[in-house]
């Protein structure tokens, strides 16, 4: 570790959000490729980039953050491979979320609605059927495309002070504005929140959600969320200091179950005396002290909790094949991605992945280059293990596929551990 804190100090890398420099690592994931770059049969033939990837954390702002630049967002983000409307169990959370939403604010129909990383429409859909005006922003053009086709009115930029500035000249100041995990994905942070400020209205509120939040990641060991793409991993320790800043102020909060613990703050400017404090903020903030967030240590601990869980990963994969198991994965999310090319699971361990999106099918995983078929696939080859990747939709993806049990197969999660279900 001494060797690492002397080389992190001669890099000279600084926290992008306070400037101090960045001593502590948390863990060094190796080289991998870019999460959602998945390869079509032409670039297989190709040289393929690998960067590091390895997250550190400020010790002024304990804000863990990824330690290197590695590619510009407009190349990772303008043109994207994830698309929020093919999980159910996402849908449900969200059209939940949305009535939620307007039960306990009493937004009525004048009331003007913003979701900043607006992806296919998956939310604000929700909204359009209430009678709100709505409007999405997203930098992806081929995603955009989706949501204007369904009908959801959506502007193709990428979000910052300047869109900010020119939406408020248009007078489209948001009466709420919704950030479902796009925090994570900014590494200009004080830009977009600046632009938050602008584009929401003095008596507004801002409801952001983020699935990396430092609690459960900690407990969890969800090492498999790290990946080029999240720049943030957030306590409410971390972005309440980061948001305060920017006089924006924390209201309320709430952790969510959903992706395997998340986050969702609620915050208003620090001016609008209407809403008042919840005892939920001060009960979060405690919590995560007692665990010890507000000190380095804890986060210090995580690399060996890491390669422990890559250890037992491998175990079981190099067990199966010694039996001659079919193996097999279903999804192919950014985080089975991160997970594979760490733990070094390529094509000598899975014969294949099915993904439920057209737009993955017939394409290959960075890194693993592992074929990524149609669900229908399994019924054909009758695996003995099905590894579920989207293991955040474990049970939604157990139901869908439950057939597998007519010829024995069993169904494998590995994290937070590795578990077989028959």
């Amino acid at each position: 570790m001494e060797i690492w804190k002397t080389l992190l100090e001669g890099l000279g890398m600084n926290c992008r959000y306070c400037k101090s420099k960045l001593k502590h690592l948390v863990v060094d994931l190796g080289m991998s490729p870019l999460a959602n770059s998945y390869l079509n049969s032409r670039l297989l033939l190709k040289s393929e980039p690998f960067y590091p990837l390895r997250v550190l954390i400020c010790e002024k702002c304990l804000l863990v953050q990824l330690g290197d630049d590695v590619e510009k967002p407009k190349n990772i983000f303008s043109n994207y491979a994830y698309f929020s409307s093919y999980s159910e169990t996402w849908l449900k959370h969200i059209e939940d979320f949305t009535k939620k939403v307007v039960e306990r604010f009493s937004f009525d129909s004048e009331s003007q609605i913003i979701e900043i990383a607006s992806n296919d429409g998956y939310l604000l859909q929700y909204f359009k059927k209430m009678g709100f005006p709505i409007l999405g922003i997203e930098p992806a053009s081929n995603v955009a495309k989706v949501a204007k086709k369904k009908g959801i009115p959506t502007l193709n930029k990428f979000f910052g002070l300047e869109t900010a500035k020119a939406l408020v000249k248009r007078k489209k100041q948001a009466d709420l504005i919704i950030a479902v995990n796009v925090f994570p994905h900014v590494p200009n942070l004080i830009d977009f929140i600046l632009g938050l400020k602008k584009l929401l209205r003095s008596n507004g509120i801002l409801i952001i959600q983020f699935s990396t939040y430092m609690l459960p990641f900690l407990q969890h060991t969800y090492f498999d969320s790290i990946y080029h793409e999240h720049f943030f991993y957030f306590s409410l320790l971390s972005i309440q200091k980061i948001l305060s800043s920017k006089d924006f102020e924390i209201f309320d909060v709430e952790e969510l179950p959903i992706h395997g613990g998340s986050l969702r703050v609620f915050v208003k400017h620090k001016k609008n005396k209407e809403l008042k404090i919840n005892q939920n903020v001060k009960n979060l903030i405690k919590k995560e002290l007692s665990y010890g967030l507000g000190k380095i240590l804890i986060y210090k601990k995580f690399s060996e909790q890491v390669n422990l869980s890559k250890k037992n990963i491998l175990k079981f994969f190099i067990k199966a094949k010694s039996e001659n198991k079919k193996i097999v994965c279903y999804g192919a999310p950014a985080k089975g991605n991160t997970m594979l090319n760490f733990c070094g699971i390529r094509k000598d361990f899975v014969d294949y992945t099915v993904d439920i999106s057209p737009h993955k099918q017939g394409l290959f995983l960075p890194g693993t280059h592992i074929p990524i078929m149609k669900p229908s696939k399994i019924r054909q080859t009758k695996p003995d293990y099905l590894v579920i990747l989207a293991w955040n939709l474990k049970n939604e993806i157990m139901e869908q596929t439950s057939y597998i049990r007519k010829w024995g197969g069993k169904f494998v999660v590995l994290t937070p551990e590795v578990e077989i279900y028959k």
